[in-house]
């Protein structure tokens, strides 16, 4: 790549890592604000994942305690939402808005919600991607390059697109969590006061923390679109060069 090019993906992937820790900084600020606020009903967030299940008559769905900080997070392979130490017996404004989060994502699953189905029909393929996406370029740059420089063999070039397509499905994958993320947080806070778990005046609290959570998805988003910009010029420039 040209030093232009090198010094523009730099600028670009400071500022995203910049905002990544800007957005990791706020979520922990507004968790440490609102997790140490409790909740007028007295409500931790296992009772409120409960309650709401209850209502929403989904009796096969369990609730466990996973190990971490902030590790809450909904499997759908075993129908299990896991909330952190901190959330399972926390009675606190932001224990009970991360719980409605998880159980957002349970929804989503149970109504169908069309882009939880495609990030989750996406990662298997994020798996396979990420593990062979570096390697096929190398093995391609190679092949061009020891093997088939000078044939009018295109093997190599092929192999290194294939590894950028590849990469490119956790670009997808990030893009399409972004508004899977906001839209079980769309519902969480509908439910919370819908249920009757928080009121009125203690929703902007919730707010926060989920707005805050929400930014690191999109920072994610930025990193992922930044590496896949510059792992396809790379491809492209070096190709180029040799087809020159």
């Amino acid at each position: 790549m040209y030093l232009h090019e090198y010094l523009f993906f730099a600028i670009a992937i400071l500022i995203c890592m910049s905002f990544a820790l800007y957005a990791d900084g706020k979520v922990k600020r507004a968790y440490r604000q609102y997790g140490a606020v409790a909740n007028r009903r007295g409500i931790t967030g296992r009772m409120a994942a409960s309650r709401l299940l209850q209502r929403s008559n989904l009796y096969n769905v369990g609730i466990g305690k996973a190990r971490g900080h902030l590790s809450d997070h909904y499997d759908p392979r075993n129908e299990n939402v896991n909330l952190s130490e901190g959330v399972y017996e926390n009675a606190s404004v932001a224990s009970v808005a991360i719980a409605a989060h998880e159980i957002g994502h349970v929804m989503q699953k149970h109504t169908g919600y069309g882009l939880y189905r495609v990030r989750t029909a996406l990662v298997p393929v994020v798996n396979i991607g990420s593990r062979l996406a570096m390697p096929l370029v190398i093995v391609g740059m190679l092949l061009d390059l020891f093997v088939l420089a000078g044939s009018g063999n295109t093997l190599g070039y092929t192999l290194a697109m294939v590894g950028v397509l590849l990469y490119a499905s956790t670009l997808l994958f990030a893009l399409v969590t972004l508004p899977v993320e906001l839209d079980a947080s769309r519902r969480a806070r509908q439910m919370l006061v819908s249920e009757g778990i928080l009121a009125e005046d203690e929703m902007q609290g919730a707010k926060e923390v989920l707005s805050a959570a929400a930014m690191t998805y999109l920072a994610s988003a930025l990193i992922s679109l930044v590496y896949f910009i510059r792992f396809l010029l790379y491809v492209l420039t070096v190709f180029g060069k040799r087809r020159d």
